[in-house]
């Protein structure tokens, strides 16, 4: 078990690195947007391929972002139902939701997508758009982002495992939302 904990730290921090960094290309898409439009604006220019790359730019954001909202314990859930249960049974709901959703579908997105990025990057696809960019980046985007999601779902598999066998402590203790309201002193009434 500790060598499968020592690749899913791997794999983490491999995970929070890219996370982090994904947060500069928000900036540089904002950057590419407003850059257009006072161009366009100022100079009635307008160019495909600008809007084309912040579109690029906020996809790879999303993409890339995924994992590492995933190691943060942060893809949605419904609360009122999971925080009614034990820590106990939300690891089991996580772990089943895990094994029989997330890796089947980002599995199936990776075997479908590698032919797709394969025939774009082969075939040099460019936008239908007027002076638009070149396509294959954006899908090979697509691909890349369901393999970093692949990985951290088995990272959080092997953490799931390793807290209901005892091997680790919980890294993301579950805290409802709503607790603080809970523990908040009643208002105090007067007549």
């Amino acid at each position: 078990m500790q060598l499968l904990l020592g690749f899913s730290r791997l794999i983490d921090a491999t995970t929070e690195r890219i996370g982090k960094a994904v947060s500069w290309l928000i900036l540089v898409a904002v950057l590419v947007s407003a850059g257009n439009a006072v161009i366009r604006k100022a100079f009635n220019m307008s160019s495909n391929a600008w809007l084309e790359a912040q579109w690029y730019l906020f996809g790879a954001a999303f993409m890339f972002a995924a994992a590492y909202t995933l190691s943060q314990n942060e893809h949605i859930r419904i609360d009122i139902v999971y925080g009614s249960f034990s820590r106990r049974v939300q690891h089991w709901i996580d772990l089943f939701g895990h094994i029989f959703f997330l890796m089947p579908f980002v599995l199936l997105m990776i075997y479908f997508l590698v032919p797709y990025v394969r025939m774009s990057y082969r075939s040099g696809e460019v936008s239908s758009s007027a002076g638009g960019l070149i396509l294959w980046p954006a899908k090979a985007v697509l691909l890349i982002g369901f393999i970093l999601l692949a990985l951290q779902g088995v990272s959080e598999i092997i953490k799931k495992i390793a807290v209901m066998t005892g091997n680790m402590d919980d890294p993301t203790p579950y805290v409802p939302t709503h607790a603080p309201l809970d523990q908040a002193p009643a208002p105090e009434v007067r007549p």
